[in-house]
């Protein structure tokens, strides 16, 4: 079957809606990780943010594997540059493609969503014993929240 099935009513045969399979799995198996880790409660803001961000990386990797996203994921690693490559190169291959317009919307909401949490960035140093301040807060976008939990349920599997 192809990525973004139609059951032969799709753009590839003659128009109608087609199923972003692609999209689904990627949010299926990223959920599935993120349930394993059980680092947040399903349905909190924190979880919604690392199934985006896991979402999109599984996504738009295009390599199957936790090994690429851990990369992918890792603190410093560049993922919003990234993102914003392969969305764009994804736009020139399929501009209409169904699972392009859930990335992008998820890309979206991670950018433009901001929350008040923990300043993971504010921490003096890293080493065992670290701990984070969790009353030093800061606005930050989804994705900065959502990357971190995301890259930590891979690890953990």
């Amino acid at each position: 079957m192809p990525p973004e099935s139609t059951n032969g009513a799709g753009r590839r045969s003659g128009g109608g809606l087609a199923v972003p399979m692609a999209w689904l799995c990627a949010e299926y198996l990223a959920d599935q990780y993120l349930t394993a880790a059980g680092l947040t409660d399903p349905g909190s803001l924190e979880h919604r943010a690392s199934l985006r961000a896991l979402a999109l990386t599984v996504h738009l990797s295009g390599e199957p594997g936790a090994d690429a996203w851990l990369g992918l994921t890792a603190h410093e690693a560049g993922w919003p540059d990234w993102v914003e490559e392969r969305l764009a190169a994804a736009e020139a291959e399929d501009p209409d493609g169904p699972d392009l317009a859930l990335a992008r919307d998820t890309w979206r909401a991670l950018r433009e969503t901001w929350v008040h949490a923990a300043d993971l960035d504010g921490l003096p140093g890293t080493g065992p014993g670290l701990t984070v301040d969790e009353t030093a807060r800061a606005w930050l976008p989804a994705w900065r929240l959502g990357l971190p939990l995301a890259h930590l349920a891979v690890w953990l599997s």
